[in-house]
């Protein structure tokens, strides 16, 4: 015979009661608290630095920037772009990718050309620099600055002073003898503009000038 009996209801009595409703607020509260928990873990992880000192000591690193002599305490992860227009007020040299692919930061460091945002200012004591700002000579512009302005090697212009810092050092290389040449040689500056047959023009009328 069946038992038709209704459960027992002992179970029912030992589970703990069905919880109220949650309102949405201490849901947020609950998951901020959470999260709150997890930043302090990360923070308490990273080692506190001694009493009077904010971070990594600083360098004297001695510059010759656009012919002035400077002498400057830096943090030696500075790098040289970043030190360039936030320390010396030189922004003329623009920040465009910040991983040396673009050019939009070259400058001339004792001559030759390099990306300043992968180069660290605290290793090139007693190094020239020259930036945008130290090519023209008062109000007479450089030969290769008349040249883009002739040529229209600009349209908005962001990339320009890279690139003239790059065609300055192509001519001084001599790697300015055919457009080909100027191509290959000034392929690490990208225009998103695409005024490359300007840009081009421009460094070859200049090398035939100087």
């Amino acid at each position: 015979m069946i038992n038709r009996q209704p459960p027992s209801t002992n179970a029912e009595a030992a589970s703990p009661p069905f919880p109220a409703i949650v309102s949405r607020r201490a849901v947020l509260q609950m998951a901020g608290g959470a999260a709150s928990l997890a930043t302090i873990s990360t923070v308490a992880a990273q080692p506190a630095p001694p009493p009077g000192q904010t971070g990594n000591a600083l360098e004297r690193v001695r510059l010759v920037v656009n012919g002035d002599a400077r002498e400057l305490e830096l943090d030696p992860r500075q790098s040289l772009l970043d030190v360039l227009r936030e320390t010396l007020d030189l922004t003329g040299t623009k920040k465009g990718c910040n991983q040396g692919a673009c050019g939009a930061c070259t400058v001339l460091l004792n001559g030759r050309r390099v990306v300043s945002c992968l180069t660290l200012a605290a290793m090139h004591d007693g190094a020239e620099i020259t930036t945008i700002e130290g090519l023209s000579r008062g109000e007479e512009l450089h030969p290769l600055q008349a040249a883009f302005i002739e040529h229209d090697g600009l349209q908005c212009g962001y990339c320009t002073p890279g690139q003239i810092m790059s065609g300055v050092g192509c001519i001084a290389e001599g790697h300015a003898g055919s457009p080909e040449e100027i191509q290959f040689w000034m392929s690490g500056n990208i225009c998103r503009c695409g005024a490359y047959p300007g840009i081009v023009a421009a460094v070859a009328d200049a090398a035939e000038r100087s």
